[in-house]
């Protein structure tokens, strides 16, 4: 027996405020714009530089009181994540800590470095530092740039699947709802001030990709509809594919969100900002496969089967004996 959010397909008519749906999309784009640009975003020490030190401590790594122990020492932007490996012994517990390059520095100070030694070692005298290695500006710079390209080629590529599997206006919107779901998050992130890091860059990857499987099936199941009614008008059959597929759409974006918010919730301040991207990135995926791909769409038109010049044209009684 099957899950059925539906007993039949749902009527909803998605496209009749088209105009309006769009006009805010284009909108938030643009917002999103303006506040990267203004208010920039809250890079993190991958993109800003810093330190990282590795430590290795005969006990368990407490990462609460790690943090407590550095606090005081107002560092700024501190990460601090314990690593596994099932090579190291029982009594070989590893953490790296991560700390933002300081005012006017491209790294920070052997003095700096000492205290937050100190002040580790009151937490836990067993403590030793094994490494300690600094990221300058450079780069950061470098993987900045590499990010960016990162993203623009995942969608050049998304582009030209798209194009291949259907038709140049299926890929254009598809690329059009992409670029509105990556520059919404990136906008959010810039007012809401959260810190943009590798992760975030990951999780933009991973939007992308849920977004385009998303518009890719309501895509696919358009044009099964396209060849099915030959006559029925374009936005009519828009509003009877979005409505068909509804149920695998709300049932898909349901399930990932409860295992995200529970994650958001419960996951804690390291993977916070990587979950709460992709979180956003589903909620605005979804909007956008209907009201930023199918939209698109619908202002370029689709070459129908019926719209196609008949061969036979003109000879169809060729046959028929005078």
């Amino acid at each position: 027996m099957r899950l059925r959010l539906f007993s039949e397909v749902p009527n909803y008519d998605f496209f009749r405020l088209r105009k309006l749906t769009m006009g805010l999309s284009v909108v938030a784009v643009i917002a999103s714009l303006v506040a990267w640009l203004v208010i920039g975003l809250n890079f993190g020490i991958d993109f800003r530089g810093g330190t990282t030190i590795r430590t290795q401590a005969e006990t368990a790594v407490d990462v609460g009181a790690y943090r407590g122990a550095l606090d005081p020492l107002q560092l700024g932007d501190v990460s601090i994540t314990e690593v596994f490996d099932p090579s190291f012994a029982e009594d070989e517990h590893v953490a790296m800590i991560r700390i933002q390059a300081q005012e006017g520095q491209e790294s920070v100070t052997e003095e700096v470095i000492t205290q937050i030694e100190d002040a580790l070692k009151s937490v836990d005298p067993t403590i030793t530092f094994p490494l300690v290695e600094s990221v300058g500006p450079k780069v950061s710079g470098e993987l900045i740039q590499t990010a960016i390209i990162a993203v623009a080629a995942s969608l050049a590529a998304i582009l030209f699947y798209i194009w291949l599997r259907f038709e140049w206006q299926f890929s254009v919107g598809a690329v059009a709802a992409l670029a509105h779901d990556v520059i919404l998050t990136i906008g959010i992130f810039s007012v809401l001030q959260i810190r943009f890091e590798l992760a975030t860059i990951a999780a933009l990857l991973t939007i992308i990709g849920y977004s385009i499987n998303d518009t890719v099936v309501i895509f696919d199941r358009l044009r099964e509809n396209l060849i099915k009614y030959k006559v029925k008008p374009l936005t009519d059959l828009m509003n009877l594919t979005v409505n068909e597929t509804l149920s695998r759409t709300i049932m898909t974006s349901g399930t990932t969100l409860l295992a995200l918010i529970a994650l958001l919730t419960l996951g804690g301040d390291v993977i916070r900002g990587f979950v709460f991207a992709i979180t956003w990135g589903v909620i605005v995926g979804t909007y956008s496969s209907v009201y930023v791909a199918k939209n698109v769409v619908l202002m370029l038109g689709v070459k129908r089967d019926w719209s196609k010049p008949d061969n036979n044209q003109g000879n169809q009684f060729g046959n028929v004996d005078a």
